[in-house]
């Protein structure tokens, strides 16, 4: 039973993550041979203030590189 944890920043809508499962599903199946109803994939949206990158926490980090 295959389990995926994905870590975004918030921001992301429905139909993105509903791509983001499908996509991972079929990955899956398609090169492990796993079967879908048995696969889990969970999103897991993590705020900007709470993610950290290059020393700096992501929402400095992008006003920096805007």
């Amino acid at each position: 039973m295959p389990y995926v944890n994905i870590q975004i920043t918030k921001g992301a809508t429905r139909a993105q993550k509903a791509e983001l499962v499908k996509d991972v599903t079929d990955s899956l199946v398609r090169v492990l041979g796993k079967k879908p109803e048995q696969t889990h994939v969970v999103i897991q949206e993590i705020a900007e203030e709470d993610w950290g990158f290059g020393g700096l926490l992501i929402d400095d980090w992008r006003k920096l590189n805007a």
